[in-house]
């Protein structure tokens, strides 16, 4: 059965205001959000109403213990106008994954996705039309129960709320190879996409960018030499014909680009093989000539190609070009926007009259 949904609209909307080619990263924000309320037990009083501040208490559980995580997807349009969502089953799932790491209850995952529709539907004027830009979606859910001690929260909150946002990366990127802090260790939250993994991130991150590099390049936390991942994104490279990116093993977010784009891949004729992989291998490649090209992947940014990556005072020089990454990320953008054939059966279309 379809979950009721209760809707309180906005007097004005504020999309009038906007200009969509030009939006400040983060910033804009639409007229509603979703809201659900976790209290004895289970979720109730699922509703989309207006956008406004969230009153909380000081001592609400998230602020001290952190349990908080979100997801984070697009909506985009295809040639009809009609609103389009990327796999959200598959973020519904990691975001109960997540939950289960993190000591939180479970989101109904038909909620999970009827919430998008309907908030998408309300909002599809907020959806930009240029190509490489879509409206982000930003679910999350937060303890919210105001308690000073260490357990798991009793009451919670779950929202979804929207950002138009534009092309991430519009340059080539440069890496640095982090060998002081480390991201995520096995057995611990890597795998979750839990709020604190990221504050985590933040200080190397800034050191990184004072060095004059993008992201960083992170590496296992007992021998700084394995490959996990890139800053908000997972990694790929392409050596000697063949696409290998490193394993999941507990320390990695599994990303939803990250298996969407290994199917399209695929479906291309690589070969593509999930492996620990050494920044010394990477090193060898671009020695000998292998190394052939390198792209991050992820929700936010797409696909962002890979220039070089500094390990001291070393660089790794990776590509100049990157054809198949740019192929495979025009061959996303055109299913995400209808321009091809959906041959995964990964969109699901929404109708701008749902709600």
């Amino acid at each position: 059965m379809k979950p009721n949904i209760s809707i309180k609209r906005v007097e004005n909307s504020k999309v009038e205001t906007i200009d969509f080619n030009n939006i400040p990263l983060g910033t804009t924000f639409t007229d509603h959000m979703f809201i659900c309320d976790y209290k004895n037990g289970e979720w109730q009083n699922p509703r989309i109403e207006p956008l406004t501040l969230i009153p909380t208490h000081p001592a609400a559980m998230a602020l001290h213990y952190g349990q908080a995580i979100f997801e984070g997807m697009k909506a985009t349009v295809d040639a009809d106008g009609n609103p389009m969502l990327f796999r959200a089953n598959k973020n519904a799932e990691r975001l109960n994954a997540s939950a289960d790491r993190m000591g939180m209850p479970h989101f109904p995952e038909d909620l999970f996705v009827e919430g998008l529709k309907q908030l998408v539907a309300l909002e599809h004027n907020w959806i930009p039309p240029k190509d490489g830009s879509a409206l982000y979606l930003r679910p999350f859910m937060y303890a919210d129960e105001p308690f000073i001690g260490m357990r798991a929260a009793t009451s919670y909150k779950f929202i979804i709320m929207a950002s138009p946002s534009g092309p991430f990366f519009s340059k080539r990127i440069k890496l640095w190879a982090e060998k002081k802090y480390v991201r995520a260790v096995e057995g611990g939250t890597g795998e979750a996409k839990a709020a604190g993994n990221y504050a985590a991130a933040i200080r190397p991150t800034e050191l990184a960018k004072a060095k004059g590099y993008d992201q960083v390049l992170w590496l296992d936390a007992v021998e700084h030499k394995y490959i996990q991942e890139v800053g908000t994104m997972n990694i790929f490279f392409k050596i000697d014909g063949k696409f290998i990116t490193p394993k999941r093993d507990g320390a990695i977010l599994d990303g939803i680009t990250r298996m969407s784009v290994i199917d399209v891949l695929r479906d291309k004729g690589f070969e593509v093989t999930e492996k620990p992989i050494t920044i010394d291998e990477i090193r060898e490649a671009s020695k000998n000539g292998t190394l052939e090209e390198a792209f991050g992947t992820g929700t936010a940014v797409g696909i962002a190609y890979i220039q070089e990556i500094g390990v001291g005072e070393e660089t790794i020089h990776v590509s100049d070009e990157s054809p198949v990454g740019l192929d495979v990320n025009d061959t996303l953008n055109a299913i995400k926007t209808g321009k091809i054939e959906d041959k995964f059966n990964w969109m699901i279309k929404i109708e701008k009259e749902l709600v």
